[in-house]
């Protein structure tokens, strides 16, 4: 499995990704942390993060997997939502709370 079906298999099989640099109790950049502070001031207490500072393969690969140059970058329900300013916007318009109460309304 290359690296692109790696990152295709988390990103489907989570309902709530974050490939971020550093962890949740620790990230490693400002903008990584101010991605972790909206999850949780979203109620998202249980999502999937991925710490892409451990595999230069993956920092990579996520990179083009959405075509998308910077990390952090979040996935809700395996779509690509962008990174942390794009996440910034859509907490403050509301949009990104309407994001996660239609995932949890989704059937399992």
């Amino acid at each position: 499995m290359n690296i692109q079906d790696t990152i295709r298999d988390t990103v489907t099989q989570n309902p709530v990704v974050l490939y971020m640099k550093g962890s949740p109790t620790f990230p490693q950049c400002g903008f990584s942390a101010r991605a972790v502070q909206i999850l949780k001031a979203c109620g998202v207490a249980d999502f999937k993060a991925v710490d892409v500072l451990l595999d230069a393969e993956v920092r990579q690969g996520i990179k083009e997997y959405a075509s998308w140059p910077t990390i952090p970058q979040l996935y809700i329900g395996g779509e690509f939502v962008g990174g942390s300013d794009i996440m910034t916007e859509l907490y403050q318009n509301g949009e990104l709370q309407q994001m996660l109460e239609a995932l949890a309304k989704r059937p399992a």
